[in-house]
């Protein structure tokens, strides 16, 4: 999906996160603002969010001289993350449906969202999400694809989220030991989604097949991904597609069996998928 009108103010205004994020001064932080207001008056209608934003962060990190913007604050959200690991793994072992559980576990770590239009609460997530249903559910559709399944790719999205993304794979191991699970990050560092240094340090180059996608943007660009990437991408039995940036990179998409997982943040996504900001969505095209 490409931007739309809406989407400007929305990119501009993350000129004012990122100058919160790296404590800069009145200085630092007029520039960003003016530097981003003056690209977005050439923000070409027909790419989509995230190709935006790479060239936007990108600029943004030439002029504060950081080569990733929010890596403080991924800190912080990883450690806030993990702290609900107990709590998330009590979870699955007590429920009654271990695919549901985890399924929910994965799309409420979407909340973790830097460039969202509205942000949501961790905590007040993860003590509604098990009673909430999806508002687009194809989650019996997943189940079925999944236990016909040799071969996935879960395609990650932010940092934080990644914690949650583990435990969702590390389930889909044990309910379908016959999968081949992979996770697909993002090239560089672009806003707080997840590289292979977090995914690392999360360990799951020892858990899956961990794949450095190659792309600069917050969200799966094909044609900017690796050799190796579009080859996964394409030959998977299954395609796990999180948050929001890998949805509007990916619709539409040239392959089918794509299960996308996410919280809706903003109102040109839950305008495109015919839902509400806040709704989960489990859809697969």
């Amino acid at each position: 999906m490409t931007i739309e009108d809406e989407c400007v103010g929305c990119i501009v205004n993350q000129s004012v996160k990122v100058a919160d994020a790296i404590h800069a001064d009145v200085s630092l932080k007029n520039e960003l603002y003016a530097t981003v207001e003056g690209m977005s008056k050439e923000f070409l209608f027909s790419q989509t969010p995230p190709e935006i934003a790479a060239d936007i962060y990108e600029k943004m990190a030439h002029i504060a001289q950081k080569k990733d913007l929010y890596d403080e604050v991924k800190q912080i959200s990883t450690q806030k993350a993990r702290s609900f690991v107990p709590f998330l793994q009590e979870k699955l072992l007590t429920c009654n449906d271990k695919l549901l559980t985890a399924t929910k576990i994965a799309v409420a770590g979407n909340v973790i969202d830097l460039a969202a239009q509205v942000e949501f609460s961790l905590e007040e997530e993860l003590e509604k999400v098990f009673y909430t249903e999806f508002a687009h559910n194809d989650f019996e559709a997943f189940q079925q694809a999944l236990q016909s399944a040799k071969s996935i790719v879960v395609l990650g999205d932010n940092v934080g989220e990644h914690i949650f993304d583990y435990l969702f794979i590390q389930t889909l191991q044990e309910l379908y030991p016959q999968l081949t699970c992979s996770y697909m990050v993002r090239g560089k560092p672009i806003i707080n989604d997840v590289t292979c240094k977090e995914a690392k340090e999360a360990g799951f180059d020892t858990l899956c097949n961990l794949v450095d996608s190659g792309v600069n943007t917050p969200g799966f660009v094909y044609n900017r991904a690796t050799k190796e990437a579009q080859k996964l991408f394409d030959e998977v039995d299954v395609v796990i597609s999180k948050g929001m940036g890998n949805y509007e990179c990916l619709s539409p998409s040239h392959r089918k069996n794509i299960c996308f997982l996410l919280k809706v943040k903003c109102n040109v996504v839950a305008n495109s998928l015919g839902k509400e900001v806040g709704d989960i969505i489990c859809k697969i095209v």
